[in-house]
């Protein structure tokens, strides 16, 4: 509740209440009062006092879970647990494996949502293991006794990645309860708690379509040495891509679902072919193709299984990096496949004469290039199809991209400052990677920690938890308040944000009037729609998921296109032999320096490895640098400029926060129990 400030005009009609959030002025008339609305003398004593957070004064609808919306495997599993160990137990085990599979399509990373699970199976003394895999999920309860499985493909999704994170915190930290935050999951899903950008754009079709096109062009221009032109083809392409993508994913069989990755490629190799057939002095195929797959190249993956088999993940891990290998040869084959349907017939070159004659377009000393604004600019447009790519929130945008250019402007200029000769050694690139990688950690956390400060200052308010009002806080809400409003009126932020800031003043009303002696107001009654934007708004106030915002960012730094640009050398392996003696004669003039096919595995390793490092690194500075400041900020003082709540809330948000924590290493995610607390019934 705010601790309000009241001013009273003694001998006059009018009381003025301010709680130091620049809201309108209560007034009332003497002479209008009945006897049950609070008088001026008994609103100024309530406004000093000091109360729980607004979740424990309203009367919430009692909201239960349907468990028959459950898959039937799931179904059984409850009606045994529910008979053995009650209802709470079995909705928790429901919730645990809900949260696992929602996470791990949404980010695809089993240390973090094994870390989530752990959080779960400690505080609620659950008899659970779990086995994360590439796709395969396995869930086990009471030692054990009952196993499912399930196979989850990987879906990026930053807003899901955060929501479901954040419901998961809520509910260990007790903000709601087992049925809330199983219904605030199946709503989730529903569209209801999330951008609407994501709704009609970035999760369905037609709208995701433009993104692919965006992202196909910005690519070729600032990664690939591609040209004005190639991006206007790769632009076409990565239209075409989606729509294969569309029609495959939604209506094609199973078989056919298998092959999308060499369809996608074929076409891709056909249209730039085409296009290069046309005029084969100005379009570089290399830039067009790794521009338009660079959607369905993770190079994510190639990290994160490095991290995994670093973390003792060794089966996961493996797995997962020979799996995206493989992926990543299958789509440059394609690419190849759809080059030789173009050039085998009826043209001078054939497919592999074309390949090394289209090289000679491609360079990175171009003018956009070498001016630090515009390929800063593009590549800002490049982030912009990646949040897109990510179903990151417009609202949130500038979040994701601050994250992004502050990584890309680290490696980029670590890599030419290395540069010697206009060549970087395999050593150059991995301490490029590693400061780059350090460098957008660093970004995010110093971000989240911002947000997350500002966020909790404004949410302290809306929920009333704040027990001392600041000026740093006031100032901070006003700004929030002001971007909510602001957001939603240009058609980006959710209209549950501004409905929980409007009803704020009635709420703080409402429970004056509960917690008065002289007014017969036994509860605060809300509407369902009301009901739903503050569980909303109780769910948001969790701290920001950290890996949502720093993920897209490393999908830029390590582009899985480079990548493919290893597995071209090998479909096309330099050979004169192999060359005609036109073409042979043309690369020698050009000086043209041909990829040895030889430096796939090393190169991969370079990359990814020092990328993995990169981030572990950069946890573990950013993680113990925050420890060190929260340490002098409380020893100083420093924290009472800010903090509005009481030792209690701070103590719980610390004992269950995640982000500081999220990349520890030692996972418990084997059969025998971390500790006692978290065994029970062994004995029955």
């Amino acid at each position: 509740m705010d601790a309000n400030t009241s001013n009273i005009e003694e001998g006059t009609n009018k009381v003025t209440l301010s709680d130091n959030t620049n809201e309108p002025p209560t007034t009332t008339n003497a002479s209008d009062e009945a006897d049950t609305e609070l008088s001026s003398r008994d609103r100024f004593g309530l406004m000093k006092k000091k109360f729980q957070s607004l979740r424990h004064d309203i009367s919430f609808t009692n909201q239960t879970f349907d468990i028959k919306t459950l898959p039937k495997d799931v179904q059984r599993v409850y009606k045994k647990l529910n008979e053995d160990q009650g209802e709470e137990y079995a909705l928790i085990w429901v919730f645990s494996m809900r949260t696992a599979i929602e996470l791990h399509r949404g980010w695809h990373m089993p240390l973090l949502t094994s870390k989530i699970l752990q959080q779960i199976k400690d505080k609620f003394n659950m008899r659970m293991t779990w086995n994360i895999g590439m796709v395969k999920l396995i869930f086990r309860v009471e030692d054990g006794g009952f196993e499912l499985q399930r196979k989850i493909p990987f879906d990026y999704d930053s807003e899901y990645q955060d929501l479901f994170t954040k419901v998961a915190t809520a509910f260990v930290n007790e903000n709601i309860d087992i049925h809330q935050a199983l219904i605030f999951q199946t709503e989730i899903k529903k569209g209801l708690h999330t951008a609407k950008s994501g709704r009609y754009i970035m999760r369905s079709y037609p709208g995701r379509l433009f993104i692919y096109p965006l992202q196909a062009a910005s690519c070729a221009l600032i990664f690939f040495d591609g040209g004005f032109s190639d991006a206007g083809v790769a632009a076409i392409c990565g239209f075409t891509a989606g729509l294969i993508e569309w029609a495959i994913d939604s209506s094609a069989p199973g078989d056919l679902k298998i092959l999308k990755d060499v369809i996608v490629g074929t076409f891709t190799g056909i249209i730039a072919s085409i296009a290069f057939r046309f005029d084969g002095d100005f379009f570089c195929l290399k830039s067009i193709f790794m521009g338009t797959l660079y959607w369905f190249f993770y190079g994510t993956a190639f990290v994160a299984g490095i991290l995994e088999i670093v973390s003792g993940e060794i089966e996961t891990g493996v797995t997962r990096f020979v799996a995206v290998t493989i992926k990543t040869f299958v789509l440059s084959l394609g690419a190849a496949f759809g080059m030789a349907v173009v050039f085998t017939f009826g043209y001078e070159y054939n497919t592999i004469d074309a390949w090394y004659l289209q090289g000679l377009n491609c360079t990175s000393d171009r003018d956009f290039i070498n001016n630090d604004l515009y390929r800063i600019i593009i590549y800002i447009v490049c982030s912009f199809a990646v949040l897109g790519q990510y179903r990151f929130p417009i609202v949130n945008w500038w979040r994701g991209v601050l994250v992004q250019v502050a990584g890309y402007v680290v490696q980029y200029k670590v890599q030419a400052g290395l540069e010697q000769d206009g060549v970087n050694s395999n050593l150059d690139t991995a301490i490029s990677n590693i400061l780059g990688a350090v460098a957008a950690v660093a970004a995010s956390e110093i971000l989240a920690s911002v947000v997350d400060g500002m966020l909790n200052l404004y949410n302290r308010r809306i929920l009333h938890r704040n027990n001392e009002v600041t000026k740093i806080g006031t100032f901070f809400y006003k700004i929030t308040a002001f971007l909510v409003r602001a957001s939603y009126y240009l058609g980006f932020g959710k209209e549950a944000d501004l409905r929980v800031l409007n009803m704020k003043s009635d709420m703080r009303n409402q429970r004056l009037e509960l917690h008065s002696n002289t007014h017969d107001r036994s509860e605060i009654t809300v509407t369902a729609e009301q009901q739903r934007d503050i569980q909303e708004a109780i769910v948001s106030a969790e701290p920001l998921s950290t890996w949502s915002i720093l993920m897209p960012a490393v999908y830029q730094l390590v582009p899985g296109s480079h990548i493919a640009n290893l597995w071209f050398g090998t479909i096309f392996p330099y050979n004169e032999d192999n060359i005609s003696e036109d073409v042979l004669m043309k690369l020698k003039e050009s000086n043209y320096k041909a990829s040895d096919s030889g430096q796939v595995f090393e190169l991969l390793m370079v990359i990814s490895t020092s990328l993995a490092l990169g981030l572990l690194l950069g946890f573990a500075v950013t993680n113990n640098v925050s420890q060190m400041m929260q340490y002098f900020s409380h020893k100083s003082g420093l924290h009472k400029i800010y903090n509005e709540g009481d030792d209690e809330d701070r103590e719980k948000s610390d004992n269950h926060g995640y982000r500081k924590q999220l990349m520890a290493l030692g996972m418990d995610d084997n059969p025998m129990d971390r500790n006692e607390e978290s065994v029970r019934n062994l004995s029955e």
